[in-house]
């Protein structure tokens, strides 16, 4: 008896040591690899390591649909621009600016606290299945970040300090409006 409950517990401890792997994230279902292949076939701009990775953030997008999926690109956009206003807040106190970057600054914080209302009501559109208007929302967010950048490039030899943040801004709002406009076809 002793040597086949030895024997079971061989059996048992390496599917034990292995359970934990199907939960990670990188081996969740396929439904976010599928969503990110379909969005970059729909927009050769987006990139798919990034849709992955975005989305796969939020431990809700295991298992969801392309409309959850959807939803919760949203939210992880959103996320992102309020974390992007505490550092723009950050940057404002950070003595290395001149008056022109701060003036930069300021304008690209009000443009990003704007954006978080017109996402909120573009999440809000997206969740009631009125993709033309969260498509609208999701374009005019878009303009922040390139608004921003382009606030800095008026006066000549001003660096952004915002280029990558506003990138990955720029990056999830195309994934939204991805999102949207797949759907809006169905």
């Amino acid at each position: 008896m002793t040597k086949k409950m030895n024997y079971r517990n061989l059996l048992i401890y390496p599917c034990l040591c292995l359970l934990p792997l199907f939960f990670h994230p990188s081996l969740s279902c396929d439904s976010v690899h599928r969503a990110c292949r379909k969005l970059v076939n729909k927009d050769p701009d987006l990139k798919y390591h990034f849709c992955v990775a975005s989305l796969e953030s939020d431990p809700r997008s295991r298992n969801a649909t392309l409309e959850e999926l959807g939803a919760i690109s949203v939210m992880v956009t959103i996320s992102n621009v309020t974390n992007l206003k505490s550092y723009i807040f950050e940057l404002l106190e950070d003595k290395r600016f001149d008056p022109y970057s701060k003036g930069c600054l300021r304008d690209c914080l009000e443009l990003y606290s704007d954006a978080i209302d017109t996402l909120r009501e573009a999440h809000d559109d997206f969740k009631n299945k009125h993709y033309f208007d969260a498509k609208r929302g999701f374009s005019s967010t878009m303009d922040a970040s390139v608004t921003c950048e382009e606030g800095f490039w008026e006066k000549e030899g001003e660096a952004s300090p915002l280029t990558k943040e506003d990138k990955r801004f720029f990056q999830l709002c195309a994934i939204d409006l991805a999102f949207a406009t797949i759907l809006d076809k169905k």
